[in-house]
């Protein structure tokens, strides 16, 4: 993405990326970026919080519209758990406590997958 956004303002074209990790981002360079602290794969806020998200993008809109200066970071000022922010220490944790928990989510999504395979594939023998 961080390249995508170097190449289509080079373009003309402005960009804001709006991401969780920030090293990487500002390393790419990119002209306008919203850093949200939050677990990879969740830029945009929390699951189902609407008005966080609404925030998020609100904020992204804002930054493309006002950071004039090359390399803009702008922090979202939220975090993921009010209670709890020890979310980095569980982020992608595979122990002994959770090894046959994964597991068995591994095989559902595996078993998952290929119904949904064997699906498509009566579905084209149907359309022949």
């Amino acid at each position: 993405m961080s390249l995508g956004a170097r190449f289509l303002e080079a373009a003309g074209i402005p960009t804001v990326i709006v991401g969780s990790a920030r090293d990487i981002v500002e390393e790419c360079g990119v002209p306008r970026f919203v850093f949200v602290d939050f677990p990879l794969g969740n830029p945009c806020g929390k699951p189902g919080d609407i008005a966080m998200q609404r925030a998020i993008t609100t904020l992204a809109l804002d930054t493309l519209e006002r950071a004039f200066a090359p390399r803009t970071t702008v922090q979202a000022p939220f975090v993921w758990d009010e209670v709890d922010d020890g979310w980095r220490e569980r982020f992608m944790h595979v122990g002994d406590d959770n090894r046959d928990e994964l597991a068995a989510a591994g095989v559902a999504r595996r078993q998952a997958q290929e119904a949904r395979r064997h699906d498509r594939e009566l579905e084209r023998e149907a359309a022949r």
